[in-house]
């Protein structure tokens, strides 16, 4: 349990504050593709040896790049994105209480991170749970939050009920097993999964509060050596990465001095299946990160410090 409350005191002391958030929507009127950024992402992305799908939207101007944006892709570890909103749906009813204390039980275990590492009988505030199923990704956490919402029926009937239609959970979800023999754990488009990310960002998913505390916490990423990597550290981000096998996949939604933008790459049928670094699907999430970053910032003259590569 002491590295449990190290790493909470860790995540929650290095962790950048969130800029007070707007219930206004936010979203632009005038989305208009952007071709010179498109053609440029056209370029980066050719060659890739496997699927790749790629949304941009800068939240100011409304400059919108979709390429594959609404080809389905295997959510790997950005469904916890759609988990948190169905577990805070089920927390605005009043049935639980997002700082009501749990006990774990070892049937919960699915693998050895730091939820599925407590002994059977410890006990443990849900807000802690879900901190951990966004920050370090805990499966063994995330599974039991998808639990607590309701199941994947639930958050699933949610998204659908807020315009979602694509995004769908799949694992231990009934009818849907046919869906994670294809996706796995859930299945999204990249137009979709940034949109989402963007609904939380505006104040609209469950509520302003719900969505504020959502946003906070999707501000806290243990994992950021891909895309993140790309962005200033002093320049606060909302995020949800994920990765399988022959997939890499990351949403970021970035506080650019100039105006905001929302980016998710995608990738399936991935060739290179190393966990490497050098992975081709996790070279490009930073090749599209540091691109997107100098298009839309141009007089910035930050850089990735040199020998960062050493740390991560």
């Amino acid at each position: 349990m002491r590295s449990l409350y190290v790493l909470l005191l860790i995540i929650g002391y290095l962790s950048p504050s969130v800029p007070a958030q707007s219930t206004q929507p936010r979203r632009s009127d005038a989305r208009r593709n952007d071709p010179k950024l498109e053609r440029k992402l056209t370029d980066l992305l050719a060659g890739f040896r496997g699927d790749v799908g790629l949304y941009v939207r800068h939240l100011k101007t409304g400059r919108t790049v979709s390429l594959n944006a609404d080809t389905l892709f295997p959510t790997a570890s950005t469904i916890k994105i759609p988990i948190q909103c169905g577990l805070f749906a089920r927390l605005a009813t009043g049935e639980l209480a997002y700082q009501q204390e749990l006990i774990y039980r070892d049937s919960l275990h699915y693998d050895d991170g730091i939820v599925g590492s407590l002994k059977d009988g410890a006990r443990i505030p849900l807000s802690q749970v879900v901190m951990l199923m966004e920050s370090v990704s805990d499966n063994t956490g995330s599974l039991w939050c998808q639990a607590l919402a309701g199941g994947g029926q639930a958050i699933n009937s949610w998204l659908d009920a807020n315009g979602f239609r694509q995004t769908r959970v799949n694992s231990r979800t009934p009818s849907r097993e046919a869906n994670r023999k294809q996706y796995g754990w859930g299945q999204t488009t990249p137009r979709e999964l940034a949109e989402l990310l963007v609904y939380i960002r505006e104040g609209r998913a469950v509520s302003p509060d719900a969505s504020e505390r959502m946003y906070r916490n999707l501000g806290r990423q243990y994992w950021d050596g891909d895309a993140l990597s790309q962005i200033p550290p002093d320049v606060q981000v909302a995020t949800k990465n994920g990765a399988v096998n022959q997939s890499r996949s990351e949403v970021v939604l970035v506080h650019a001095p100039h105006g905001e933008y929302v980016f998710c790459l995608m990738t399936k049928n991935q060739q290179d299946e190393r966990w490497t670094r050098t992975n081709e699907g996790a070279m490009l999430l930073r090749q599209v990160s540091a691109l997107l970053w100098q298009y839309f910032e141009p007089r910035s003259t930050w850089k990735p410090a040199v020998g960062y590569e050493k740390w991560w």
